[in-house]
């Protein structure tokens, strides 16, 4: 089961983190996998690491994006799974938050996304097949945290869209559907310092951190054939972090 043998499968931001977690799973279930990065360096090394292609991209950049695409079509002739995950979470609390903080945060999680989906798309559609999988997080659509009110709202704007983009391609052979990920330990996680992710251990029901690649099981389920009658839906990976009603001593 989920076996993706000869698909082809594109990761943004997949030369480090969550994203580097979903190429390696999806290169585990078979799949010939192409990452993205912004960082040419750095690409070229994970790609060489994970034994897959790399592609520079910027999501924000909506040529750029096509691109991309056209590059993969070029070479492999299709496009069989979109992981859509290029993202940011700097932090800035709302009192301080400039008009630009706003807009890079929503630039790249949100008007990103769509740049990128709507590219694999146009491509999909003439295959009359395909899936697309967003990240997304459990911040916006279920939790918040202070100085990510940008981020919160990037991300639930990321469901907003995945719900009706689901719609208008459900006739098409083509599922849409997000991951939304609780706390993974990955290096921008690491950067909030060993008090924060105490706590959140503590507090995580769990007791443990998820890691990149429990993401990558989901996306690669969501990817897979046995996924064809889901679209438009979500998976939460967050070891119960937004179940309990209150905090346990």
């Amino acid at each position: 089961m989920f076996d993706l043998t000869g698909k082809i499968a594109f990761i943004s931001g997949g030369t480090k983190g969550i994203g580097k977690g979903i190429a390696k799973v999806l290169k585990q279930a078979g799949a010939i996998t192409i990452i993205a990065g912004t960082s040419q360096t750095r690409g070229e090394s994970i790609a060489k690491e994970l034994e897959v292609d790399f592609i520079p991209l910027d999501v924000t950049d909506q040529p750029a994006c096509k691109s991309a695409i056209d590059k993969i079509i070029e070479k492999y002739g299709r496009l069989d799974i979109l992981c859509s995950n290029a993202g940011i979470f700097p932090q800035h609390y709302l009192k301080d938050m400039t008009a630009e903080d706003w807009d890079l945060v929503h630039s790249v999680n949100l008007k990103g996304t769509f740049f990128l989906v709507q590219a694999a798309l146009n491509v999909m559609e003439k295959q009359h097949s395909g899936r697309i999988v967003i990240t997304s997080s459990i911040t916006g659509e279920i939790t918040g945290i202070s100085g990510y009110s940008h981020y919160g709202a990037s991300k639930a704007g990321q469901l907003g869209f995945m719900r009706s983009a689901a719609l208008e391609y459900a006739g098409q052979g083509i599922t849409i559907n997000a991951v939304m990920p609780g706390m993974i330990m990955t290096e921008g996680l690491q950067s909030f310092g060993d008090d924060f992710l105490d706590h959140v251990k503590e507090t995580t029901p769990m007791r443990v951190f998820g890691v990149p690649e429990d993401i990558g099981y989901a996306a690669c389920f969501l990817a897979s054939d046995e996924a064809k009658y889901i679209t438009g839906q979500t998976i939460v990976v967050d070891g119960g972090q937004v179940l309990p009603e209150v905090q346990e001593a």
